[in-house]
């Protein structure tokens, strides 16, 4: 990471690794927005969420990374997401550990259910078990490709993989 303080931030991990978590800390102590991919993916509607079609997708996509300074979050991984990765200043990984990452998606669905914490999709039960999949899927198909992906951005890429190296990383934004 160079000595500058990055204006474009590119997050990847799994489901329940704190991507979103660490997007809005780094969006309030940068003041640079934040996105979130899933909602790029997905327009956020009652009862059901609908997926955007892949034109509209990529075109609010890119309209973001036009922009000065971004922090952009998300688990995906394929051609529409690249550029992010080739434009950020600094990519995060967050290889957060597995187990840490299916108590988090407990705490999470429990904390929705019980509207202590707020959601941008209506938590179901269908959801909760499919954050389990996404979660297994991630780890054993898209993370080594994002490790691959990785070596190519090895100066301006860190892997954070618990809080000792979270509270590090943090605190390098320091004065």
């Amino acid at each position: 990471m160079s000595e500058h303080i990055p204006c474009k931030i590119r997050i990847i991990g799994s489901v329940g690794s704190g991507k979103t978590t660490l997007a809005r800390k780094l969006s309030a102590k940068l003041r640079i927005p934040y996105y979130e991919l899933d909602n790029v993916v997905w327009k956020r509607h009652v009862p059901k969420d609908i997926r955007r079609a892949d034109e509209e997708r990529n075109q609010l996509f890119n309209h973001m990374m036009q922009t000065n300074a971004w922090i952009i979050e998300g688990s995906h991984f394929s051609e529409w997401v690249f550029p992010s990765f080739h434009l950020a200043d600094c990519i995060i990984f967050l290889d957060t550990n597995v187990s840490i990452r299916k108590y988090r998606i407990v705490r999470r669905y429990m904390l929705q259910l019980l509207k202590l914490e707020k959601s941008n999709y209506k938590p179901t039960f269908d959801i909760f078990k499919n954050m389990f999949v996404w979660n297994h899927g991630f780890e054993h198909q898209i993370k080594p490709k994002v490790q691959d992906l990785l070596r190519q951005y090895d100066r301006k890429s860190v892997t954070i993989r618990n809080s000792y190296d979270l509270t590090c990383f943090l605190n390098s934004f320091e004065n």
